[in-house]
């Protein structure tokens, strides 16, 4: 009697977009494709997508999981280390220390899945992208969210966000050879979800964290004394929550664009308003919900 084989894993492309903290939902997304046979083999990522994709990539996401999970509101101030130019709020490197405490340091042609990130050279005004040399200088180059961190200065280029020009990295995938290309928007159309399911507690706690966010920076900033005012004011957290959404939404427009000229098999969307962009506090809540629309929508397209 012929034994029966078991059939072989599908191979993934997988695309990871740019979204701030809703970034954390890819981690549901991996979860769900590792728990249901599919093998990736290639990780296309912009800005949150590079930090999860290239935890992945290194074979570190349990680990990466546990720590960014048990982050306290503490925690993340803790890792937020001032940068006193006018380039950036945060210089970024105590979360880089961080993450090579937990990835290591690994070049990316060494990884065990081949993988890129997108950056945005500001000087030539073009998207850059970044598949060999540190893992972590490509993350850095990746995650630098224009008015939170500052730029990369690497290899004669000055690096921001990949989100700026490019949320959703397609076009990297169009080499790759593997059954499925899949693509998680983390800008997917707003519906009512905060309204609809957060609790007043979990509103007042989001509210709480802005505060204490603005309250932190407000020690640190500069004093500028230019009247007779008491020379400590509040420092402008709407200025750049406002901002946090224009970008959001900027980086909405240009995704929807890409999906449509280059459409992947299967889109996994993430609502833009899941979560907001610097509520890194909710972390397990977007994993879970990353899982669950990966389980959702990889059903209705015949996967389970």
């Amino acid at each position: 009697m012929a034994s029966i084989q078991s059939k072989p894993a599908k191979t993934v492309s997988l695309i990871l977009g740019s979204g701030g903290a809703r970034g954390l939902a890819h981690i549901g997304v991996i979860k769900w494709l590792q728990e249901n046979g599919f093998q990736i083999k290639f990780i296309s990522s912009s800005s949150m997508g590079a930090l999860v994709g290239g935890a992945y990539a290194v074979g570190k996401l349990d680990e990466f999981t546990e720590w960014i999970t048990g982050l306290t509101k503490t925690d993340m101030l803790s890792l937020t280390d001032i940068s006193w130019d006018s380039s950036g709020l945060i210089k970024g490197d105590k979360l880089i220390a961080e993450l090579k405490n937990i990835i290591g340091d690994p070049k990316i042609e060494d990884l065990p899945i081949s993988f890129n990130a997108v950056a945005t050279d500001i000087e030539n005004e073009k998207e850059v992208w970044l598949q060999k040399g540190p893992l972590l200088k490509a993350i850095r180059a990746s995650i630098a969210l224009p008015m939170i961190f500052t730029p990369l200065h690497w290899q004669g280029r000055t690096l921001i966000d990949g989100g700026v020009l490019n949320p959703i990295p397609i076009a990297p995938t169009f080499s790759q050879t593997n059954d499925l290309t899949i693509a998680v928007n983390l800008g997917a159309k707003p519906t009512k979800f905060e309204q609809d399911q957060a609790t007043p507690q979990t509103i007042e706690e989001s509210q709480n964290w802005l505060d204490d966010i603005g309250d932190f920076f407000s020690e640190l900033l500069p004093e500028i004394d230019v009247t007779d005012k008491p020379k400590k004011t509040p420092f402008p957290w709407n200025m750049y929550d406002i901002s946090n959404k224009a970008f959001d939404s900027m980086q909405s427009s240009i995704a929807r664009q890409k999906l449509a000229a280059y459409p992947p098999d299967i889109v996994i969307e993430i609502c833009r308003d899941a979560c907001g962009m610097l509520e890194f506090y909710r972390a397990q809540e977007m994993i879970n919900i990353g899982y669950e629309t990966a389980a959702e929508i990889m059903q209705k397209h015949g996967h389970s």
